[in-house]
């Protein structure tokens, strides 16, 4: 019993301090967009949320509410520029990669846009919105072929309870097609009620909890490659880690 009141206080205590964190970067980010020529920023924004999430990562590992492992070559050995790509199994996925993956940005959800707490954040970070169709593709195909690393979760969404993943949506590979550079697959797996698509972040998993990231095989993205090519590829890395197709 008083390990489980432990385990649910750092648990609370965790995701307390996270918002802190976030609502005072977000800020701060909110000061920075007063200012000219902000871009410039975006660099050095990026770095700050990588070290937040690693430090965060690194909490939750040390307290071992949630223990957070990676198979796979470290930090200098992940492939950059680069588009990752990832299956999207909980809430916290992304934190979790971000922590580690080379000056990455994500594409978010344009209601983000709307949400005065995370949006400055996002914007100063130079993450992309999701509702600008091809005008998306050409912008992030850009930012990635100069260099930038992304990350995406191709299912668009947490994957649907009792799936091992969902379907695959093409933009990744249309981007990563147009920057000429390759697709790196990684493989998550985490306890199956660490805050799925539909459980509110109040229900408290069974913890400890673990995350496990593989860091699967590269897949080519050469002009011969047609995009549906690359997508059943990563599909079939999907299927072989996590299970049968959906």
């Amino acid at each position: 019993m008083l390990k489980r009141s432990y385990f649910i206080f750092v648990y609370l205590f965790s995701w307390l301090v996270f918002g802190a964190v976030g609502l005072a970067l977000n800020f701060f980010c909110a000061l920075l967009m007063l200012l000219p020529n902000r871009e410039r920023h975006g660099p050095a924004v990026r770095e700050i949320i990588r070290r937040l999430f690693a430090s965060w990562s690194a909490w939750l590992n040390a307290t071992r509410v949630v223990q957070v492992t990676w198979q796979g070559p470290g930090p200098a050995g992940l492939v950059r520029p680069a588009v990752y790509v990832a299956n999207h199994p909980t809430l916290i996925d992304a934190t979790v990669l971000l922590a580690r993956l080379p000056d990455a940005m994500c594409i978010f959800k344009p209601a983000l846009l709307r949400n005065p707490f995370l949006a400055p954040a996002a914007i100063m970070g130079g993450y992309a919105s999701g509702d600008t169709g091809i005008d998306l593709i050409h912008t992030v195909a850009e930012k990635v072929a100069g260099g930038r690393t992304l990350l995406i979760f191709p299912e668009g969404t947490r994957t649907d309870t009792g799936r091992p993943f969902n379907p695959l949506k093409p933009g990744f590979a249309l981007i990563a097609r147009r920057a000429g550079v390759p697709v790196q697959v990684l493989i998550i797996r985490a306890s199956r009620d660490l805050l799925p698509r539909g459980r509110p972040l109040w229900r408290i998993a069974a913890l400890p909890a673990r995350v496990e990231v593989l860091v699967d095989q590269t897949v080519d993205t050469g002009p011969d490659r047609t995009t549906n090519e690359i997508v059943a590829d990563v599909q079939r890395r999907f299927a072989a880690q996590l299970g049968s197709t959906p």
